[in-house]
């Protein structure tokens, strides 16, 4: 006796974490100072494992950050973080670049968001659904979460490049034009990661 197919097709199981509808929120830090990279993160937040205290990174001290940064790897979907060099800023300029990191971030991610919801008023191009929202690091728990990875990253990548070139005092303003950071590019001239592209640099270079 032959076996009878059934014309119903498999169905592939689908899975808690696979399912439609992952959110994936998205911020960069350092568009504004004059050097290092601009870098950008990309959360998916696990609604089962919430974090509290989420917020504006630049609204939480520098401690609170980095427990938040800590507790969001641990506890998010997944996470990804992301560049674009001094290069590409200088090539490209600074909007493009930070658009080149947030897609870099988003592609980067383990899991495939349904939606990304980006902080500000500009999209990156992605293959994806995405909607831009003004002051979203306030609003969106998710931007909220990856602005504090974006910040602490490229905090912990000054502190790091400090070591390399202490007389320009990366470690204290982050590569911003404080009137130190300035008095230093007078002194010393601009070192590999100053942004040639900003013009307290370039006024330097001339």
């Amino acid at each position: 006796m032959q076996s009878r197919k059934s014309s119903k097709p498999e169905q592939q199981a689908v899975f808690a974490w696979d399912a439609p509808g992952l959110l994936a929120g998205v911020d960069e830090a350092g568009r504004g100072p004059l050097a290092g990279p601009v870098v950008a993160a990309a959360v998916i937040l696990d609604p089962r494992n919430p974090i509290a205290g989420l917020a504006d990174s630049k609204k939480l001290t520098a401690l609170r950050r980095e427990k938040l940064y800590d507790e969001i790897h641990a506890k998010a979907l997944c996470c990804s973080i992301a560049l674009a060099s001094v290069e590409e800023i200088d090539r490209l300029n600074i909007l493009q670049a930070t658009m080149l990191a947030m897609k870099r971030a988003v592609e980067g991610l383990r899991l495939k968001p349904n939606k990304v919801l980006v902080d500000g008023n500009r999209l990156p191009t992605l293959a994806i659904r995405a909607e831009a929202i003004v002051k979203g690091d306030a609003l969106v728990p998710a931007i909220s979460a990856a602005s504090i990875l974006a910040k602490v990253y490229r905090d912990r990548w000054c502190v790091e490049f400090d070591l390399q070139y202490p007389q320009y005092g990366f470690a204290g303003h982050k590569g911003y034009g404080t009137a130190e950071h300035l008095a230093a590019l007078r002194l010393h001239g601009a070192c590999p990661q100053h942004r040639r592209s900003f013009s307290p640099v370039a006024g330097v270079l001339q």
